[in-house]
């Protein structure tokens, strides 16, 4: 997807609007001819067995985009059936205009009926747009779940009906496209939460706002892309030694849980670090890098067994397979006393929803449970509003909090930015994907980047690396260690790049 990397709100996208219109002279109803020209141009080589479609528009500007559409497919010689849903007498303006040019072009204009889509080989959505505040409900709920039964492609116009143009949400429905085109502005929630589903593919066309117009909003919060992270990891010097690039210290593995930490470990050395040392439980210290050599493992039974390993770490890796009981426990206060950068996750983060503590030299990585029980909330209540849950989580706990799941974002307390990595996919929800990321993020660190950079590049790395490996071989199956020898590649190929 060749898209912008600025994301905004429904409220910014409107303002972008607005001074399109006010101050650059450019007339809303173009705004809207150029709006239904662009998902026409779309809609022939991206559903091209297309012939009969069904374009089903609310009152407001979205549906008006819908009418351009309609007129200009059924001038194309398209079987066009235009569907309204909601009151006409709300009809009003540009979308009022762009109805009756549908009309007067030859196109009849029916109320909803979910049994004429039927006929169609693709729907168009045009209902809602991006001013959704409430559920959806009564005849525009009815029409959005219809439109989902029919099992039909669906381009969504800006954003899919039902869907929170700002979180990502879905408001009691919404519509499941195979395609949107976002107009003027990407909107954030198709990035995040349930908004990667719903939309689809997604395109992108800014109806020819000029540039200027955006330099004067900050975005709500930006893509994290390739394009972004170049320079960040600076090519190896020649004479460069393992001193160099750090020294990790992954604590976990609890009694029965030697594979977390086993692979955070590895997966630090693959994404860079010099050295990797594992402080786990000893009844199985023995084993663990019994097929990896190159990690140095210790039992350690208590902190104060720990506090010498401590010492030679530029950074610790805190929570893979750590556990909630006393070991672990101990071992989290042991490493927390260090004032070491830290990279945070799974029961280390249990642990710290139940003894809070702040600091500004650690990355949190909790999936949507973690940071509800980090937060006092509800997981329902955080998918909600994940870039919300992003923010109070650094507000509460400093750092870099690292939201995973479909659009992980990257939150910082220092610059109170929002990145968004919209790769990865469902095949990453498997055992131990997240102590992987957990030792990418910690090697990063001990190369000598600063958490933020860190954060941004490992997300991107890991994520890029679990896309990769679904494409070698599915989603289905996919282990975390299969991840390994993208990320390596995808490091060395950005630090390279750097060095030309």
């Amino acid at each position: 997807m060749n898209l912008p990397e600025a994301l905004y709100s429904a409220n910014q996208v409107r303002e972008l609007d607005r001074m399109a219109i006010a101050e650059h002279g450019i007339p809303g109803h173009v705004l809207m001819q150029r709006a239904g020209a662009a998902a026409f141009l779309l809609l022939r080589p991206h559903f091209p067995r297309a012939r009969r479609i069904a374009v089903v528009c609310g009152p407001g500007n979205n549906g008006g985009d819908g009418f351009v559409l309609a007129r200009l497919a059924h001038e194309a010689g398209m079987l066009t059936q235009v569907m309204s849903v909601g009151e006409v007498s709300k009809t009003k303006g540009d979308a009022a205009a762009a109805r009756q040019g549908c009309e007067t072009a030859g196109v009849t204009i029916r109320n909803f009926d979910a049994n004429l889509l039927a006929e169609n080989d693709l729907v168009v959505d045009a209902l809602l747009g991006t001013g959704l505040e409430r559920e959806v409900e009564g005849e525009w709920r009815a029409a959005i779940e219809a439109v989902n039964r029919s099992r039909l492609p669906v381009l969504a116009l800006d954003i899919p009906s039902g869907l929170h143009a700002d979180t990502g949400q879905v408001m009691g429905a919404a519509v499941r496209a195979q395609a949107t085109l976002s107009f003027i502005g990407l909107k954030a929630g198709l990035f995040t939460g349930a908004g990667r589903e719903q939309a689809g593919e997604i395109f992108f066309d800014d109806l020819g706002v000029p540039s200027a117009i955006y330099a004067k909003l900050i975005p709500f919060a930006h893509r994290l892309t390739e394009r972004s992270l170049q320079g960040v990891l600076s090519k190896r010097l020649r004479h460069a030694h393992k001193g160099n690039a750090g020294h990790v210290l992954v604590i976990g593995g609890d009694k029965g849980m030697p594979g977390a930490v086993r692979l955070a470990g590895e997966a630090a050395y693959r994404a860079g670090a010099g050295l990797v040392t594992l402080a786990t439980h000893p009844d199985h210290a023995a084993l663990v890098n019994v097929s990896r050599p190159e990690l140095i493992v210790h039992g350690v039974a208590s902190a104060q067994e720990l506090r010498p390993l401590v010492k030679r770490a530029d950074v610790i890796a805190l929570g893979p397979g750590l556990g909630q009981g006393d070991w672990g426990r101990a071992l989290l206060s042991a490493a927390h006393e260090t004032g070491l950068p830290m990279v945070v996750d799974a029961d280390g983060l249990n642990c710290l929803a139940a003894d809070p503590s702040m600091r500004d030299n650690w990355i949190l990585t909790p999936h949507p449970g973690e940071a509800a029980r980090l937060l006092g909330m509800t997981v329902e209540e955080v998918q909600a509003d994940r870039f919300t849950a992003a923010h109070e989580i650094t507000a509460s706990f400093g750092g870099v909090c690292v939201l995973k799941g479909s659009g992980t974002l990257v939150a910082s307390l220092y610059d109170g930015l929002v990145e968004v990595c919209d790769r990865g996919n469902p095949g990453m929800a498997s055992g131990g994907v997240g102590d992987v990321l957990t030792g990418v993020l910690a090697a990063l660190i001990a190369q000598g980047l600063d958490i933020k950079k860190a954060a941004r590049l490992g997300v991107w790395a890991h994520s890029v690396a679990g896309d990769e490996a679904a494409a070698a071989g599915g989603e289905i199956g996919l282990l975390a260690s299969d991840l390994l020898p993208y990320i390596r590649a995808h490091l060395s190929r950005l630090a390279d790049d750097a060095g030309h």
